[in-house]
This record gives C-alpha cells, structure tokens and sequence, in this order.
C-alpha cells in the first residue's frame, strides 16, 4: 500500500481548517413570500390580486392535501386558468 509522504504547507493546511469550520454551519434562509391566506389553494395570490372559485371535475391533491371531485376551492386566477386547461376544474 502507497502512502502520501508529502506535507501540505501550512497556509493550505489553515485554509482547509477554516473552510471546514465554515461549511458546518449553514444560514438561515429567509422568507420568500409571506404566507397564504388559509382558505386559498395552491400558489400565493400576487398583490391586489383576488382569489376566484373553481369547482374540480376530477380528483386532485394540491399541496399535500387531498380533494374529491366537486369540491370548490378559492384559487389565484393564473392557477384556475391552469387548472381549467389541465381539465382538473370544469368550464363555468
């Protein structure tokens, strides 16, 4: 079996030290949207922006949540128009 006979110079070896101490912690990652309204469904309505209603045609789990068909759901107005294109929501 081969050994690594040489040594590292002392500034390499310091770097790697600090690097090791730096990468243990990791920083708390901030907000990146406030919180949704609870009774609103899937993604965070913009500003200004109010929720429609949309009534499923098939079942779906949005969010980790399971809904039957027919359950009406308050939803942002680009996330009903996707709902409605992928046939999830019928045409009102």
């Amino acid at each position: 079996m081969a050994t690594n006979t040489t040594k590292k110079p002392a500034a390499d070896a310091a770097a790697e030290e600090s690097a090791a101490d730096v990468s243990g912690a990791a920083p708390a990652r901030p907000s990146r949207r406030p919180a949704p309204d609870p009774d609103v469904v899937g993604p965070a309505l913009p500003t200004g922006v109010e929720p429609v209603t949309v009534t499923l045609a098939h079942h779906h789990a949005i969010d980790g949540t399971d809904y039957p068909p027919g359950a009406e759901l308050l939803v942002s107005p680009d996330y009903a128009h996707r709902l409605h294109g992928q046939g999830y929501a019928t045409q009102v």
